[in-house]
């Protein structure tokens, strides 16, 4: 059975060494992937944006199940072409990868449908939106309508922050298109969840849950990142608390997608916040998180492919998802001064004896040496029968891969084990 999986980060070398446990896959390839993901797959210099060039490559190479991973082909419709030339896929739709692809239209889905989340006005106009801020409560969170790399978020302070946010996006385009219509939404408080799921359409299967990590330094200081590392299971996400997600938040929003005739069928991802008055919705996203899938995925007991090949034909209710009972943690090896500018072109020493546990998301070969070629470089993932273990091997391992320039956070997991002693 010949694979192929669209993208090229961490999440799709995840993607692709569980993938390769499945005894019936005899190749996969990368679109484009990296210089890491070589090791793994074959890589194939076509951009995962160049649906027509993904198409065509399928269509030659007689693909038998294609994974479209990003964001962004997705929400361009590459499994809408894929599946025009009779290849089944894993994802979604365009006219459901909506939903991380408009934030405007999520917001809206979720007031139609009752779906708790944080209050919000959509803007179309700045100096409306400029208006609304002189009397908006502060802080406020202003967010970029369609995709910005998971950087179109600002959680602004003060009004003049709020204020600069607009003007950066939809004045100085600073996301290009995906400014020219703006969410300003309520600031909400409480720990943060990230929750994949599995649905066909029918059924909707969560994932364990995970923490992200996404501002650059120790203790949530500096900016924004695409996630500095993960840990899962999320020790703030209890069996209470999933089954009220499951019955207000999961479940609903399946519903709402066919009720507006957007079936969504994949990796549903859901942004989640603890606060006070319940669970509320952050953000959807129409794919696995990176770097949430590094943490997720080494701890799937179940075949991924056979689970994936559910969502597509509609029988993921009698596919067995199952997943282990320990803990995960994912340290992200970055390059100094991401997510802002920062060097690359540095060799990287991996040893084999920690491979297994290496998701690579920036590299490339070149004469044989794998060099660094972005911000975010690897993840290294560790599992144990517990969190704290599971950390703690997590940057023994780290301790043994090196590359010029290299940065990463030394707390991963510390917030999760504050909450595991509070919770007990």
């Amino acid at each position: 059975m010949k694979v192929m999986v669209v993208g090229g980060g961490g999440r799709e070398h995840a993607i692709i060494k569980k993938v390769k446990e499945n005894k019936n896959v005899s190749e996969i390839f990368a679109l484009p992937g990296n210089g890491g993901i070589a090791k793994d797959a074959t890589c194939v210099d076509i951009e995962a944006k160049d649906i027509a060039a993904i198409a065509k490559f399928a269509e030659e190479n007689k693909i038998d199940y294609a994974i479209v991973a990003p964001d962004d082909p997705l929400v361009l419709g590459c499994v809408d072409a894929l599946e025009k030339i009779g290849v089944p896929c894993f994802g979604p739709k365009a006219n459901a990868a909506i939903i991380e692809g408009s934030k405007v239209f999520s917001k809206n889905l979720m007031k139609k449908y009752n779906i708790p989340t944080a209050g919000y006005e959509t803007f179309d106009n700045m100096d409306e939106a400029l208006k609304y801020l002189e009397t908006a409560p502060i802080p406020t969170v202003v967010k970029a309508d369609g995709l910005a790399l998971g950087k179109g978020v600002v959680i602004a302070e003060t009004r003049e922050d709020a204020k600069a946010a607009v003007i950066s996006m939809m004045q100085d385009k600073k996301f290009g298109a995906s400014g020219d219509q703006i969410v300003i939404e309520e600031f909400l408080t409480g720990p943060e969840v990230s929750v994949l799921s599995f649905t066909d359409g029918k059924v909707v299967v969560p994932m364990v849950s995970s923490m992200d990590h996404k501002r650059a330094g120790d203790n949530d200081t500096g900016l924004n990142t695409g996630g500095m590392g993960t840990i899962a299971p999320n020790p703030y996400y209890t069996e209470e608390i999933a089954a009220e997600c499951m019955e207000k938040i999961f479940i609903p929003t399946m519903n709402a997608m066919n009720a507006e005739g957007r079936t969504f069928k994949g990796c549903l991802y859901f942004g989640l916040m603890l606060t006070p008055n319940g669970p509320k919705v952050i953000e959807y996203n129409c794919r696995f998180g990176d770097p949430e899938t590094q943490v997720v995925l080494p701890l799937l007991e179940s075949d991924l492919l056979e689970v994936m090949m559910a969502t597509t034909n509609e029988t993921l209710a009698d596919t067995e998802v199952k997943f282990s009972n320990g803990s995960a943690c994912c340290v992200i090896m970055a390059s100094e001064g991401y997510p802002v500018s920062y060097e690359k072109g540095f060799e990287m020493d991996i040893p084999e004896e920690v491979w297994d546990k290496v998701y690579v998301a920036g590299a490339k070969l070149k004469d044989g040496k794998l060099l660094t070629n972005g911000g975010r470089v690897l993840g290294v993932t560790e599992i144990s029968d517990n969190l704290e273990d599971a950390i703690k091997k997590s940057y023994e391992s780290v301790a043994k891969i090196h590359f010029d320039n290299q940065y990463f956070r030394t707390d991963i997991g510390r917030r999760a084990l504050n909450g595991l002693q509070n919770l007990r």
